[in-house]
């Protein structure tokens, strides 16, 4: 029934309706890759976030503690579906796939890293790093997928403005 020429034969508009199992399955693959970073990164968060993160001196423009969580979970789910939707797109790369791959692996060894090591310098410089990837990322996931690469936008914005609260609490704690 869905053989190598069903995605040619129905509107693209509709393939989200009627995909094969293989395009949910791809889904779900990338929803539990980016899930799973956020709970290992959550577990190495937890073993500081009560204790030596409340120590430390913050700058007043720290956001709650409460916001972390929904805005995780969104940006999360978020960038799950922008690789998915560049993964299924014929246009797909390698490139573009592994430019995520190493981006969400940075994303996890911030948390270690500052939560972690308990180390905001070094966190500076890997968040720096993590940035770069983020929008290289971006960027290819623009020559796919225009909605995917949008969908990156929050993420970029969000850890930009993580790096300005990482660079600030490195400053005042040196």
């Amino acid at each position: 029934m869905f053989g190598s020429t069903w995605s040619n034969t129905v509107p693209h508009s509709q393939t989200i309706y009627a995909a094969p199992k293989r395009l949910w399955i791809g889904l779900a693959a990338a929803l539990a890759a980016c899930f799973g970073v956020s709970i290992i990164g959550g577990l190495l968060t937890s073993t500081s976030v009560g204790t030596w993160y409340q120590a430390i001196e913050r700058p007043s423009w720290n956001p709650p503690g409460w916001l972390f969580g929904p805005v995780w979970l969104t940006l999360y789910a978020m960038m799950a579906v922008a690789v998915w939707d560049v993964w299924r797109s014929p246009r797909s790369s390698s490139r573009a796939l592994t430019l995520f791959g190493i981006q969400l692996g940075l994303n996890l060894a911030w948390s270690a890293v500052f939560f972690g090591l308990r180390s905001p310098g070094l966190a500076l410089i890997e968040i720096t790093l993590l940035i770069f990837f983020i929008a290289a990322t971006t960027r290819e996931f623009w020559r796919i997928r225009k909605r995917a690469a949008l969908l990156m936008i929050p993420y970029l914005l969000w850890t930009s403005f993580a790096s300005a609260l990482n660079a600030t609490i490195w400053w005042l704690n040196r």
